[in-house]
Parts: structure tokens; C-alpha cells; sequence
């Protein structure tokens, strides 16, 4: 492969330095980056990107005037693109849900809303029943994940976005903290693929409707999209209904060929009533909670939290959701800019600062959390372009320091009259920063073989402190919990590409990762209340992958990826009981291992059929867990025991066809399944929830209009859970117990009574819309 034009001018010295000084991201709206790019197997029916379809060896520029996410399919990763085709333009995908788990290796759970999804990468994160961890989440390359590490998709909107790039395995070389099981990158439509405005509705079953709005356009050196949805929902469960507004922008300014301004708005606002998770055993007399009003006249297999009759201590008296009103009122603001300059023709200097604020209410389950997250991100990069020792290489540097400042009050909750708060339970302050250096190198070792070098280096510091109240008649009994903390993580990483030809690329990776605790999860104990947790030590792993792509037809890609992960101090949270808070501990090692396949197949004029496939094997390898009750205690060994909350199968399967020409061009259909494994609750690996099938199906017209106002017309309608199946959406892992009297460990039949645990999935449920392009 030649050298880039040029290239004898360019300062050899600074190609040395970035090359040796490997890192995370290729700079967005930079020149093009080295990749010999990924077959991406999900979605790559999406309209034409830079980074959807085989592309040269060093990559395509990003459009002129948009602003494409941080990382354009590096060399080396694991990376899938989800476009639009039979994922969002077609189809009512009101949450984000329905669309990642078109990548192999993406498990999705409901959270505590609509939209508040749980997603998890290689069963990362898949014990988590509401903040997204273990993972790093950009839109339009800003940090959609706080510096504390949490991530929600309350804030996302599907229909806001042209694709989706899921980064599977350790990230951290790449994004630094949090990225020990990937990251997702969120691409929001510009305004040249929007180029005018659309508006639609999305209406169906259980009394969903969703508004949305989008406009956008390109003049002279300005660029913009807005979208903007108003989503409600009475919902399947009873106390289920909800309704949540986003408004998402992205804007930029080109005044000059080597100057380009971004600017990123979000905000987000959700008014959620939630119903109460419940038992196993709860679940199977009365999955969707019906009947369940008032506590003395409940139905069977209705869940009730105990709620202290004073707000404070001593007697307390059982409500159900609707008695206690749970719910949650949440606001997220996020305001982000970049300023891109090319020093030279090879050389891109980038510029970005974010501010993001999470301010939420949330009186559910035992205790009301109030607070504010406001926190702000800073980031500054070089990219150039250039040879070491004669090959060419793309290199990459980067600075970035955030803050995050938490407060939150958690009160008890009282019973009956709406909402009501308790006695103040703590106070808790905290302020957590971190600095760090990212590089990365790519170089062309040959017309076949890429290289990558990359490193971060990450310094967190951790300082805060709770108060705790203890409530009796004798009076208020208070306690202080302090942390001082500070963590310096390296993660390093390597990675071959080799392309023998067109149609084959292999890769081999070795990668770390990490992850420092959180201040929320210093300050909860095993018992599930606030006190102290500060001995959590930061969550590591090194990842192994080797993967092949093929395409042998044009029309015709797989995808296979094996991956072995050893973990350190693994971040475990389990639900102490009914209404407790989430408890979080290290496991000392443990082990992920798995197969991901992807493949997708236009077989005949028409006809296009997909699938993701992923397997996961997660087990403890050292592990002792004490537990106690009474004045016993005892220790178990987990050592070989799978880790709950991760199920061992998972695939979507996809066959689909769209009229090509003809009178009834645009009229297409698709039908797909849905299969999740069954996973286990506990650690010692007593009770498995079951797993499940779902099939769903799709009909869609999508057509021009010759001689209207409107420029194209899109009609669709979806049944979702066609059999009628009955499923866990969601299931918290419960903490094992002992007896008492005995000492010995509790059987599966005290887990599968207890509540806390498990939401259900949907039943069969019609949904149809319309959308008109102006």
C-alpha cells in the first residue's frame, strides 16, 4: 500500500511520538482513519454511511457538516453497525430495546420505566435493574455515560438515530473508565439525511401513543436536525403507565474547510408510576400484578412492601403500588460542544466540553431517593496522519478530565396518601473526578496485515461522605461514613487485522479493561440499607478475541467471534429482599467466556434474511461468600458456580421481504423470533427463572407521493408476542440466606418467595403507525 500523498512533509517525529503513544479513539470529522474496515453483520440495510459497507483500506471522510460518533469503526474491534432498515424506519420502535439486540453479545432487560431499558454487553451489566454500568455510551461522540459510570436510556429515542455501533469486549484502551464490556455509539440523523421535516404517531395496546417530530436541513456552512416525541403509555401492569418528552439536537457550523463547530442538546423529562417486582412464585400466580389496588382486597400473588406506619420505626403496614404510589419524576439536561481544527492537511486538533445534569425523584419500594447529578466533561485531542518507519499509520492522543458532583437525600417512605415521605434515613455527598491520557496507533504493516497499539491511563478520585439515621422510641441514632479514595488504572491493548482478500478479514485482540466503583455503591450495605461499603475495590478484566468476517457474495455477510475474559474484583449487585437497596460486592475472579455470530443474506430479489447468535459461560473460579443470621454464620464456596442474571443463549432471527418494483414497490413484511435462555438467581445457583421465545411480525408500505404536498408516505403495523407468551422481562438476582435455627443454607423455595425480583414481559400487544415527509 503506497504512502499517503505527501508524506514526506510531514514531521516524522510527531508520527513517532503518536504512534508509540497508542490510544483510544480516532478523532470524528477527522481525515479518514486507517480501518480496514469490519463486516458489520446487524443492520447494514442502512442508508449509505461512511462506516456501513466494505470501504478502502484507510477508511472514508466523515460527510461534510455532520458530526459521526468518536470512534468510525477502528481497526481490530468488535463492532457491529445497526442501521435503520427492519430496526427503526419501518416499524414502531418506540424504545431502544427493540434495536440493540439486533447485535450478537446484547442482552436487554426491562428497567423501572417505559423506556428505561437495561441493556448489558457479553452479560455485563445483566444483574443491573435500572443504571446502565460496564459500559460507555456516546451520542454524536459526547459521553451520554456520567463519570460515576451510570448510564440511562430514558433519554433515547430510536427514531433520533441514522445507526448504532456496539463495541463488544474491554473498551477501556478506547473510552477509558466504565468500558470493561463495551460501549454503544449513538449516530443521530443529520440534517442532509433528513432534508425537510417528518412527522408521525405511533399508536396501540395498553393505551401507547407516541408523537414525534423531525426537521432538518443544510445551508451554506449550517447544518441542523431536531427531533422531538411525546410517548405516553397506560401500560400492562397495573400502576404501569408513564409518559416521557425528549428533545435531541444536533447543530454545526462550518465557517472555513479547517474549522467545524458542533453543538449537542438533549433534554429529557419522565413521569413513570412503577409496579412492584415480585417473587418467582408471585410471578406465576399473577404475573402482570392485576387486582391489586389496595392490599386487603388484593388478588392472588399481588406484591405488598412493608412500609413503616410512623415513616420511621417499629410497626409497619403492607401496601401495594398503587397504595404507595410509587413511581419516579426524572429530568436529564445534557449541552455539549466541539470545535474541530486541521492544523494541516494530516493533522486534526479537537476540542470538546459537555455538561450533563441528572436531577430525579423516585419514591418507590421502601425509601424515596431525591438528588441532583450534575457533572461536566472536558476533552482535547490530536490526530495526524502520517508513516513510522516508512508504514504508513494513523495516530492518536488525548487528555480528558470529568466531575460529577452527587447529592441525594433518601427518605423512608410512608404509607397511603399518595407519595408521602418518612423520616430522613441519609444525607449523602460525594465528588468524584477523573483524569486521563488515551493512545493509539494504527499502522499498515502491508497490503494485508494492519497492526494496533493502544493504551489509557486513568487516575479516579473518590470523596464523600453519608449520614445515616437509625429511628427507635428512644430516639434518632446517627452514624457517619466517609471515603477518601483515589484509583489509578492502565489499560493496555493489542490487535492484528489480517485481509487476505475481500471477501475474509480475521482479527485476534487482547484487551483490558476497568471499572472504579461508584460513590452510590460505596455507601450500601449487604442489608440493603445506606451505611458503609468503601472497601470496594476497582472491577478489572484482560479479554481475548479472535474472529473472521466473510463475504463471499455481495449480498451475503457472517460474522464469528470467540471470547475468553478474566475478571478481577467483578462488581456483583444482588437484592438483599422486598424493597431493599441493591447491595454491591467483588467476587476476587471469575471467568466469561463465549461464541457471537452474526450473518445476513439477501438470497433473492427481495428477500433478506438475519441472525445474531451469541453464548455466554460465566462462572465464579474464586469466590467464598458469608452469610449470617441470628448469631450463626456460615461460608460457601462459589468457586465454579455460574454468575446469576446471564442467560447461556440468546438469538434473534429475522426473515423479511420488500416488494422491489412494480405497483406494490414499497410493501414489505418481516417476521421474527426472539429466544432467551433461562439464567440463575443466586449465586449458589438454586433457582433458574425460565427462559422464552417470542415471535413478533411486521407489515410496512413505504412510498413515494408524485404531485403532494407530502414528499413520501411510510404506513406500518407490528404484532409483538404473537403466541400470547407469558415472560420475565426483568429479574433482579436475590442474595442466598441461612436458617436461623440450623445454620444451614435456605432452600430455592425461600428465593421463589422472595419479592423484589421480577417484572414481566408484555403480552400480545398491536402496534401501528404512520409517518409523512415534507
Amino acid at each position: 500500500m503506497p504512502p499517503f500523498p505527501g508524506s514526506g512533509l510531514r514531521p516524522r517525529a510527531l508520527a513517532l511520538l503518536l504512534a508509540l503513544a497508542p490510544d483510544a479513539a480516532l478523532a470524528q470529522g477527522a481525515p479518514d482513519t486507517i480501518a480496514l474496515d469490519e463486516i458489520t453483520v446487524a443492520g447494514s440495510g442502512a442508508p449509505a454511511s461512511p462506516a456501513s459497507g466494505p470501504s478502502p483500506a484507510f477508511g472514508v471522510a466523515a460527510p461534510p457538516g455532520s458530526a459521526p460518533s468518536v470512534i468510525e469503526h477502528p481497526v481490530g474491534e468488535i463492532v457491529t453497525g445497526i442501521g435503520r432498515r427492519d430496526v427503526i424506519a419501518n416499524r414502531p420502535a418506540t424504545g431502544i430495546g427493540q434495536v440493540l439486540v439486533n447485535s450478537p453479545g446484547v442482552t436487554v432487560r426491562q428497567g423501572n420505566g417505559p423506556r428505561d431499558v437495561v441493556v448489558s454487553i457479553r452479560g455485563n451489566n445483566a444483574r443491573s435493574t435500572g443504571v446502565i454500568r460496564n459500559m460507555v455510551v456516546l451520542e454524536d461522540g459526547f459521553a451520554m455515560t456520567q463519570p460515576d459510570g451510570a448510564s440511562r436510556f430514558d433519554l433515547t429515542d430510536p427514531r433520533a438515530y441514522s445507526r448504532i455501533d456496539v463495541f463488544r469486549g474491554p473498551q477501556s484502551p478506547l473510552f477509558g473508565n466504565y468500558a470493561t464490556g463495551g460501549a454503544i455509539a449513538f449516530r443521530t440523523r443529520t440534517g442532509r439525511e433528513i432534508d425537510g421535516y417528518e412527522v408521525g404517531v405511533d399508536a396501540g395496546s395498553f393505551g401507547s401513543l407516541n408523537h414525534f417530530f423531525t426537521v432538518g436541513g443544510a445551508s451554506g456552512p449550517y447544518e441542523v436536525s431536531l427531533f422531538a416525541s411525546d410517548y405516553r403509555l397506560n401500560g400492562y401492569q397495573d400502576h404501569g403507565s408513564a409518559n416521557t418528552q425528549t428533545v435531541n439536537l444536533l447543530a454545526s457550523y462550518t465557517p472555513s474547510p479547517d474549522n467545524r463547530f458542533t453543538l449537542k442538546v438533549v433534554n429529557n423529562t419522565l413521569d413513570a408510576d412503577l409496579p412492584a417486582r415480585s417473587s418467582l412464585a408471585q410471578y406465576r400466580i399473577n404475573p402482570y400484578q392485576r387486582g391489586c389496588a389496595a392490599a386487603a382486597t388484593a388478588a392472588p400473588g399481588c406484591t405488598t412492601i412493608n412500609l413503616f406506619r410512623n415513616g420511621a420505626f417499629g410497626a409497619t403496614v403492607p401496601v401495594t403500588a398503587d397504595e404507595g404510589a410509587f413511581g419516579r419524576t426524572d429530568r436529564r439536561t445534557i449541552i455539549a460542544g466541539r470545535w474541530e481544527h486541521d492544523i494541516d492537511a494530516d493533522t486534526t486538533w479537537r476540542m470538546q466540553v459537555g455538561f450533563d445534569e441528572r436531577n430525579f425523584n423516585q419514591p418507590f419500594y421502601t425509601t424515596s431517593s431525591r438528588g441532583s447529578y450534575p457533572s461536566y466533561t472536558v476533552l482535547t485531542d490530536i490526530t495526524h496522519r502520517g508513516e513510522v518507519f516508512g508504514l504508513p499509520a494513523v495516530g492518536y492522543a488525548a487528555l480528558s478530565y470529568s466531575a460529577i458532583d452527587n447529592r441525594i437525600a433518601l427518605y423512608n417512605r410512608a404509607p397511603y396518601g399518595g407519595p408521602r415521605l418518612g423520616a430522613l434515613v441519609s444525607n449523602q455527598e460525594a465528588v468524584q473526578s477523573n483524569l486521563g491520557g488515551r493512545a493509539r496507533t494504527e499502522v499498515a504493516l502491508s497490503e494485508q496485515w494492519t497492526g494496533i497499539l493502544g493504551v489509557s491511563a486513568e487516575n479516579t478520585w473518590l470523596k464523600g461522605r453519608t449520614f445515616t439515621y437509625a429511628y427507635s422510641a428512644a430516639g434518632v441514632s446517627p452514624a457517619l461514613a466517609n471515603v477518601d479514595r483515589s484509583f489509578l488504572n492502565v489499560a493496555p491493548e493489542l490487535a492484528l487485522v489480517y485481509r487476505p482478500d475481500t471477501t475474509w478479514a480475521f482479527r485476534g485482540r487482547v484487551a483490558t479493561g476497568y471499572a472504579t466503583p461508584a460513590a452510590s455503591a460505596l455507601f450500601v450495605t449487604p442489608g440493603g440499607v445506606p451505611g458503609n461499603n468503601t472497601d470496594l475495590r476497582t472491577q478489572t478484566n484482560l479479554g481475548f478475541d479472535l474472529g473472521a468476517d466473510w463475504s463471499p457474495l455481495p449480498d451475503l455477510r457472517l460474522s464469528l467471534t470467540g471470547f475468553y475474559e478474566f475478571f478481577r474484583n467483578e462488581f456483583v449487585t444482588q437484592s438483599p429482599g422486598a424493597g431493599l437497596l441493591g447491595y454491591t460486592f467483588n467476587a476476587p475472579a471469575s471467568e466469561h467466556r463465549g461464541i457471537e455470530a452474526g450473518a445476513e443474506w439477501a438470497f433473492s430479489p427481495g428477500w433478506r434474511a438475519y441472525a445474531a447468535y451469541g453464548l455466554n459461560d460465566q462462572f465464579y473460579t474464586r469466590y467464598v461468600e458469608q452469610l449470617s443470621a441470628g448469631s450463626l454464620t456460615a461460608r460457601f464456596d462459589r468457586a465454579g458456580r455460574l454468575i446469576p442474571g446471564v442467560p447461556a443463549h440468546q438469538l434473534l432471527a429475522r426473515i423479511g421481504y420488500d416488494q422491489p418494483s412494480g405497483p406494490l414497490k414499497g410493501l414489505g413484511a418481516f417476521v421474527e423470533a426472539v429466544y432467551q435462555d433461562g439464567f440463575f438467581l443466586d449465586n449458589a445457583n438454586l433457582l433458574k427463572v425460565p427462559g422464552y421465545t417470542l415471535l413478533n411480525a411486521n407489515i410496512h408500505y413505504d412510498t413515494d407521493l408524485v404531485g403532494a404536498y407530502a414528499k413520501r408516505l411510510s404506513l406500518y403495523l407490528e404484532v409483538r408476542n404473537i403466541l400470547d407468551t407469558t415472560t420475565i422481562a426483568s429479574a433482579q438476582p436475590l442474595a442466598n440466606s441461612i436458617s436461623a435455627v440450623t445454620g444451614l443454607q435456605n432452600g430455592a423455595s425461600v428465593l421463589a418467595t422472595t419479592t423484589g425480583s421480577i417484572f414481566a414481559g408484555a403480552p400480545r400487544s398491536l402496534v401501528g403507525g404512520m409517518k409523512l415527509a415534507f
